[in-house]
């Protein structure tokens, strides 16, 4: 786990917190499509990514969701970290988007690794940085792009996360993900294809437009 740690957080922490975080740390591994955290629920830990990826998404008052950002190797999730330091629920549901391996975090660390370690200060505000930009992007596409750009820009992004121009996916998790109907992303697909920038295939979507 020591050597995991530093391939993904040594550049960024120092040894000492590095040793803590591999004492506290719970190792987790979970599937595809896994949920990791609700809407609602009570927070105990904040996640540190390993390997591969989550989504992060919120939900209106009728049920719809919409994807907010992804989460990388390396990567931490601020709004969890806010919650945490709040005490209060989780305002996200987090899905894995890819099978991950992540290191699950105790809340009670969280505040005395503020005071402790400067590297830490930085990480945790440089999430927050990152995370409010991806917000920002997501308003800017939902208000700025037509449906066609959304839909590309999404596809792009989750080739990316996923370090992969093969998008495993369907119309309907498409249609979950961007708030809208399956009846649009369909359409909207071929539309993309005939202009050349992706390629559909069963469950398959490849980005040619990267």
């Amino acid at each position: 786990m020591n050597e995991v740690l530093q391939n993904n957080y040594g550049y960024l922490l120092e040894p000492e917190l590095l040793k803590e975080i591999e004492e506290v740390g719970v190792y987790k591994k979970i599937g595809e499509g896994t949920q990791l955290m609700d809407i609602g629920e009570p927070i105990s830990t904040m996640p540190l990514l390993l390997n591969g990826a989550i989504k992060v998404l919120r939900e209106d008052e009728k049920g719809d969701e919409l994807l907010l950002y992804f989460l990388e190797r390396g990567d931490t999730c601020a709004m969890t970290f806010s919650c945490c330091m709040g005490k209060s629920k989780s305002e996200i549901r987090a899905i894995a988007e890819s099978d991950t391996e992540l290191l699950l975090i105790p809340v009670e660390k969280m505040e005395v690794w503020m005071g402790r370690y400067k590297t830490w200060q930085q990480f945790i505000l440089d999430s927050y940085h990152t995370r409010m930009m991806e917000l920002l992007d997501t308003v800017d596409t939902l208000a700025f792009m037509k449906m066609d750009e959304r839909l590309l820009k999404h596809l792009q992004d989750k080739a990316k996360v996923n370090h992969d121009d093969m998008v495993q996916t369907t119309h309907k998790d498409i249609a979950l993900d961007m708030h809208t109907s399956r009846v649009v992303v369909s359409r909207l697909l071929k539309k993309l294809e005939k202009e050349g920038k992706i390629e559909m295939h069963r469950n398959q979507i490849r980005v040619i437009d990267l």
